[in-house]
């Protein structure tokens, strides 16, 4: 799985003119789920969200995490995120997960985040969606699971 965290003010996405997901001060992730994910991507993606320190605490160093600060999620499913651009002018996406296996461990993630008592907003999964955002910094990190290994540590 792959994610682009950007820490918001405010974030709200919408399909056919209509607001299905808006938070305010949190974070907004994009999503995407590669061929091999199960749903240990899944539980290390939520966890990582729900611990990543990257909101000021008061002397402005990132030391707070989204449940530290009350914050919010707004997580949009993004496939592109797995498409290689390396060859060519048109975007590979082969490395992607079929619909089917995308939505459930997109659907994994939420109820996993949500567990952890933190508000999740979503978009609509397969749907075109119109996201705007605040970013707050900007702040903006990508997580790769695969990136250095399915390692321990990594956690």
């Amino acid at each position: 799985m792959r994610a682009v965290i950007q820490r918001v003010s405010q974030a709200e996405v919408e399909v056919e003119g209509r607001a299905v997901g808006k938070i305010g001060k949190g974070l907004l992730v994009y999503i995407s789920v590669g061929k091999e994910d199960t749903a240990e991507e899944a539980r290390f993606i939520a966890d990582k969200l729900a611990g990543l320190r990257i909101f000021s605490d008061e002397g402005g160093k990132m030391n707070r995490s989204v449940v530290d600060v009350g914050g919010e999620i707004l997580l949009v499913s993004n496939f592109t995120l797995h498409g290689d651009c390396r060859k060519g002018r048109r975007p590979g996406f082969d490395a992607a997960a079929e619909p089917g296996q995308a939505e459930e461990l997109y659907e994994k993630t939420i109820e996993l985040i949500t567990e952890k008592g933190i508000v999740v907003e979503k978009g609509i999964f397969g749907e075109h969606m119109h996201v705007s955002s605040i970013n707050d910094g900007p702040v903006t990190f990508i997580l790769d699971y695969q990136q250095g290994g399915k390692e321990k540590n990594l956690k």
